[in-house]
């Protein structure tokens, strides 16, 4: 917003960052751990990167085995690029206590891919509904000050299928795209796939849509 209406230059420079942050998601790179602690009550937290729902209840799955003894495991998870994938759960807290406020904390940071997990050692003294939410919120938040904060490209994968004779072009538009080359088989007919930035993906299907002898698929 800094550059509004400052100079058709700022507002390009503007609009370029917009572009990137849309074509941009962040997440953790490694796993950290927090903790909170408030009238005798131990709050234990923990961050991972997860990609898929199944791996985030492979984590809780592993936390609940081995703090079997802890009053409550409370978590919530983000996923996907769009942020459109997410999950609570108070674990017989009061509703709202719990993993709401976990994933406040996940909102506030922006992040997705992310799955949070509190592990409460009751003290012996009710915190209250206030209480209860300063708590997950304080742990959710320490484990993910502790976290390091990525920024990733969202990307698409194409796969491209050519001839011997076609392999010179592709390659030009693979490089001149700047596409990661994920696999690659030279045979009689030759498979490519591929990465690229997701708001390049068209740009490079329409480069080879319509060259005789390839054809191109969206992963």
């Amino acid at each position: 917003m800094r550059y509004f209406l400052e100079s058709l230059q700022g507002l390009d420079e503007s609009i370029s960052e917009i572009d990137i942050r849309v074509d941009t998601y962040k997440t953790i790179d490694i796993s950290a751990e927090g903790f909170y602690k408030d009238k005798g009550s131990k709050f234990l937290s923990f961050v991972h990167h997860v990609e898929s729902i199944e791996e985030a209840m492979t984590f809780l799955a592993d936390y609940r085995r081995k703090y079997y003894d802890a009053r409550h495991i409370c978590y919530a998870y983000m996923i996907g690029t769009s942020r459109d994938t997410f999950r609570v759960n108070d674990d017989s807290e009061p509703s709202g206590t719990a993993g709401r406020p976990i994933l406040g904390q996940i909102n506030s940071a922006s992040l997705t891919n992310v799955l949070v997990v509190v592990v409460r050692y009751f003290g012996g003294i009710l915190l209250g509904t206030s209480g209860l939410i300063a708590a997950y919120k304080g742990a959710a938040a320490d484990a993910i000050a502790n976290a390091q904060i990525v920024e990733r490209l969202i990307v698409g994968r194409v796969e491209v299928r050519y001839g011997y004779s076609e392999m010179s072009y592709v390659m030009h538009v693979v490089k001149e795209l700047q596409a990661q080359i994920l696999y690659q088989q030279q045979l009689e007919q030759c498979v490519l796939q591929v990465s690229i930035r997701q708001d390049m993906v068209q740009n490079f299907l329409s480069r080879l849509i319509d060259v005789k002898g390839i054809t191109t698929k969206i992963l």
